[in-house]
């Protein structure tokens, strides 16, 4: 028997990671608490904060763009196992939760036809120990559902050929299956040998320029106030005189001053108007600096440029972001095609080798779509590459390479 972790290590492992996913969540749907220095702001909005959706534009646009096509080669017939469980919401999912807490899982079970069910489960409701080999998981843990004060209710621990169900901490059923490892499978971006979990697109770097960005939109907020209305003053006005109603001094447009007795009127002035220059370019500076982080452009966080760009020219300005998700495909489709291996076995019920399913490839949509322009040049060079070598782009390349 494999030597186990048990349930309450895998408890406390998950209760560790739980905060810092949540507050990658927070950044995403711009719950964020961000702190203010208390410096230039007034008592009444020391508490008061804007939202900025930077975070969720990163993770969004890399998630949009990564769209998973199908398997080839697919001699387990996995694509009828994940069409059958909803492919794209279940694979968008999956990828989406994995780019904001850096690791998703797929929980394998069977419905009452003893087909295999596949469920997204979030990064902060399941951990497990990994497999560096494989990037499965040699045990697993999940929180299947919770009660209204986020207690769990039922929990599961996946072990190789058997997962066992609790409810309220009592044990109330286990099940057995053919797996050769736990039907939990981990779906994680970017893994290296240091975190075998990933990393998060919502980086460290991501959420503090978030911060500055949002205090800067606070501080234009309120000079936009002085920027409106600048402050005026009266100097040498009699202490007797009757005092003049602020609001309809400063919004009218003309009002009298009377001499006093001795000939003498005060002197009206107006402070010098606020700039919100500043607070723009600083917040432009931010915008800069995230999008260096994430690959994104300043067009991209509502900075738009002077002249509109072509397909190429936003291509080419994207090629960060291109590369980026390049990488997300490799490190998605080794989980993608776990979860369709084992899912095979359950449905077979037979326990198959890891390396069958060596030679199946998965395909995905390209990750900038061709314009008009791209097809031509496409189909050119289609043109001369096989009257060289007969045949060698058929329909199915030309679909890799555009789409279409």
């Amino acid at each position: 028997m494999p030597d186990y972790k048990g349930i309450d290590y895998l408890r406390n492992k998950l209760t560790l990671k739980k905060t810092r996913v949540g507050l990658r969540y927070d950044y995403y749907d711009m719950k964020n608490i961000v702190q203010d220095f208390g410096i230039s702001t007034p008592p009444d909005l020391r508490f008061w904060m804007g939202a900025l959706g930077w975070c969720g534009k990163a993770v969004d646009t890399l998630a949009d763009r990564l769209v998973f096509r199908e398997f080839d080669n697919d001699v387990f017939d996995m694509n009828g196992i994940f069409n059958m469980n909803n492919k794209d919401v279940l694979i968008d999912s999956a990828i989406l939760g994995a780019l904001i807490s850096s690791c998703d899982f797929i929980y394998i079970t069977t419905d009452e036809d003893g087909f295999p069910a596949l469920r997204t489960i979030d990064g902060s409701h399941a951990t497990g120990i990994i497999d560096p080999i494989t990037n499965m998981l040699k045990e697993g843990y999940a929180v299947l559902e919770y009660d209204d004060y986020d207690n769990a209710i039922t929990e599961a621990h996946f072990m190789a050929g058997e997962t066992v169900i609790y409810q309220r901490g009592r044990l109330i059923n286990s099940v057995k299956n053919s797996a050769p490892y736990p039907l939990l499978v981990p779906i994680i971006n970017r893994p290296d040998a240091v975190r075998p979990f990933g990393h998060s697109r919502i980086s460290r770097a991501c959420m503090s320029i978030v911060d500055s960005a949002i205090r800067t939109a606070k501080r234009s907020e309120i000079a936009s106030e002085f920027y409106s209305f600048p402050q005026k003053y009266i100097l040498g006005m009699d202490p007797d005189a009757e005092q003049m109603d602020k609001w309809r001094m400063s919004m009218s447009s003309m009002f009298r001053i009377d001499k006093d007795d001795d000939g003498d009127h005060p002197v009206v002035g107006q402070f010098q108007q606020q700039s919100m220059t500043p607070h723009v370019d600083q917040l432009r500076m931010f915008a800069g600096l995230f999008a260096g982080e994430t690959g994104l452009t300043l067009d991209d966080l509502g900075f738009p440029s002077v002249n509109p760009s072509s397909a190429e020219a936003i291509k080419a300005s994207h090629e960060t972001l291109r590369l980026t998700a390049r990488k997300a495909q490799s490190c998605f489709g080794t989980g993608l095609l776990n979860a369709g291996y084992l899912a095979a076995c359950v449905r077979d019920k037979y326990p198959y080798m890891r390396r069958q399913v060596s030679e199946t490839v998965l395909k995905w949509d390209p990750i900038f779509e061709p314009d008009a322009a791209m097809l031509t040049n496409i189909g050119d060079g289609v043109i001369k590459i096989n009257q060289g070598i007969p045949g060698y782009i058929d329909e199915e390349k030309i679909k890799d390479l555009t789409g279409i």
